[in-house]
């Protein structure tokens, strides 16, 4: 077998995700044998076709008689997103041309591919951009358009097929300007900075010395929001992948982050080390931890992730809707548990990446109907970059993809800060 390239890399991620429903997160066997810089390009490559599969399917409609194996409808998925992109012709359909020709049951093809590809290089493909904003799957779509209605819902697609840039969150005692100069870099209404065409991470200035981090500008509210003071106990649950304990720590705070992922609280760890800051690691299931109590609690609940589709465009073909009735279930659990964790006076706050109601408004609409006592602190909410129309009625928060849509957008969240009287 021929070794692999960033675009048969691509391919075999398409195959996983559109044929196995796996998510890209998951997916590391078939990067393993790329270089950092290859691996990036794969997962471009891969994101990109996902986004403008929608596209890609309407224009191969119009070139095929039949739909082919999944196999070989990706690497035309692909070949088509790169052609009408202004991927380099040649390049693309020799490669994918070559690529089907490696594979004993579909090499027959090459024919087929070439001659579809080449079109798509040519008059097929000048549609594309006048074709419409790809639409999210019926079982994600349906709910959303019950929640907001058709035209916020059309408003996120739009931001989703645009994609997502790269925000980055500075240490308290860093000068935002001065980075922004240095990194090329808009500073953004709520402090986080954003990169349009960042790079290699690693190699940007400011990385190895750990004076910022990569967090979107929507997943850096939380613990803003919590507003953590130097010397307070806070729990972070559900801390990876660290953004939020990096903040909570840079803050002065004495946190402890808990994950169950063990794999992924190494990452938490890592950026601990890198940025200088400390917290106590904690890996265990969070319903069953009896520390405390702390001053305040973060709890980032499990969720549909359904806020974060304009940077893991994969997610709508990796999942069903099937796992929300788990998962609304899991976030009263947790948010039940982490109140018997909170000090008397102490404060929290339940935030969801989603953008369903049922994951955040409903929750804590909930909650307060369990829990005498218990109540939502809209005035927590008063920060810079935060919209008072973003506010909910039961006193939490409802970012959107659509929100700052002149910035390039920002992810799906909801935020609600509890107090117990």
């Amino acid at each position: 077998m021929p070794a692999p390239t960033p675009r048969s890399t691509a391919v075999a991620l398409l195959d996983k995700v559109l044929g196995e429903g796996r998510l890209l997160t998951e997916l590391n066997a078939p990067l393993s044998r790329l270089a950092a810089p290859d691996r990036a390009r794969a997962l471009r490559l891969a994101s990109e076709t996902l986004r403008g599969m929608d596209r890609a399917d309407r224009l191969l409609s119009r070139q095929l008689r039949k739909t082919p194996q999944l196999h070989v409808m990706n690497i035309l998925r692909l070949g088509t997103v790169e052609l009408c992109t202004g991927g380099d012709a040649h390049g693309v359909v020799d490669e994918l041309v070559s690529l089907v020709g490696t594979h004993p049951r579909y090499k027959r093809l090459r024919g087929l591919v070439n001659a579809i590809l080449r079109q798509m290089a040519g008059d097929a493909g000048k549609p594309w951009k006048d074709l419409r904003i790809p639409r999210l799957p019926g079982w994600l779509r349906d709910p959303l358009l019950s929640a907001w209605g058709n035209g916020a819902v059309s408003a996120m697609e739009r931001s989703h097929f645009h994609g997502a840039p790269v925000d980055l969150t500075l240490k308290p005692d860093e000068d935002p300007s001065r980075w922004a100069d240095r990194l090329g870099a808009t500073a953004l209404p709520n402090g986080s900075l954003r990169l349009s065409d960042p790079g290699q991470i690693s190699t940007l200035p400011g990385f190895s010395e750990g004076a910022w981090w990569v967090q979107d500008a929507a997943a850096a509210l939380p613990a803003r929001i919590l507003a953590p003071t130097a010397g307070e106990r806070i729990l972070d649950l559900c801390a990876a992948p660290g953004g939020k304990t990096l903040q909570l720590a840079a803050a002065g705070a004495m946190v402890t982050a808990l994950d169950i992922s063990d794999k992924r609280m190494e990452r938490v760890s890592e950026n601990l080390a890198r940025t200088n800051l400390s917290a106590e690691i904690v890996i265990t299931d969070g319903l069953s931890y009896l520390g405390g109590p702390f001053d305040a609690i973060l709890v980032d609940a499990p969720c549909s992730a359904t806020g974060t589709i304009r940077r893991h465009p994969d997610l709508p073909y990796a999942k069903d809707g099937s796992e929300f009735s788990a998962l609304i279930a899991l976030q009263t659990r947790m948010l039940d548990h982490a109140l018997t964790l909170l000090a008397s006076g102490g404060r929290l706050v339940f935030c969801t990446c989603s953008l369903l109601p049922d994951e955040g408004e409903v929750q804590v609409e909930e909650a307060l109907a369990r829990h005498s006592g218990l109540r939502t602190d809209a005035s927590a909410l008063d920060l810079p970059g935060i919209d008072p129309d973003w506010k909910s009625e039961e006193g939490g928060l409802r970012l959107r993809p659509d929100y700052w849509p002149d910035l390039g957008g920002m992810d799906g969240f909801y935020i609600a800060v509890l107090r117990q009287d």
